[in-house]
């Protein structure tokens, strides 16, 4: 189960990096809409689809399952906090189960509404130019099953008790302060 985590974690990781290239476009896009606006008079067709329907969409739904990876979604604990660690550790333990029985719903309607939109072969025409937008609805499902995963994958090491291989560590707010800090060595231990 430990190899399978790693791969997962990889996976995942390697998603997040597709996410965080999504916002480095986006912005180079949007930029080069700007100049090319001012400078020629004349923006870039279909920027506002492109950014609507591929980049923002792939910012926000391809790195779920990192957030999850990472145990940083938020979570509201003002019942939970005042109940024993054991019953604390069951219910979120349980409540993975429940999340990836969602996402897979989730996962499998955007799955069907993707392949709609393949089939009449969807876009979106902005001023003179057609953008073909039917592949951008594939990205929902590949997120939102990637996410089901991971959370299936964590519900298994709960009920195992086994070694996650998945990399749940994050920075802390001193190791951030020290790499962000000038003049201040890091040390990583």
């Amino acid at each position: 189960m430990y190899a399978l985590g790693r791969w997962l974690s990889r996976l995942t990781n390697f998603m997040t990096v597709l996410g965080g290239l999504a916002i480095a476009l986006m912005m180079l896009h949007v930029t080069a809409d700007v100049v090319a606006r001012f400078l020629f008079g004349t923006p870039i067709p279909g920027t506002i689809t492109v950014v609507s329907h591929y980049y923002m969409i792939v910012a926000a739904f391809v790195p779920l399952a990192f957030a999850e990876q990472k145990e940083g979604h938020i979570s509201v604990e003002v019942v939970t906090e005042r109940l024993p660690a054991f019953v604390q550790k069951h219910l979120q333990g349980w409540a993975l189960l429940l999340s990836s029985g969602v996402f897979a719903l989730l996962s499998v309607r955007t799955w069907g509404e993707a392949m709609s939109k393949y089939d009449i072969g969807a876009s979106v025409v902005q001023g003179d130019t057609s953008v073909a937008v039917w592949p951008s609805y594939f990205v929902l499902p590949v997120g939102t099953g990637l996410l089901t995963l991971v959370l299936v994958y964590k519900f298994i090491i709960y009920l195992s008790g086994g070694r996650s291989g998945l990399d749940a560590s994050s920075a802390t707010a001193e190791e951030l302060q020290l790499e962000t800090t000038p003049g201040k060595e890091t040390h990583h231990e």
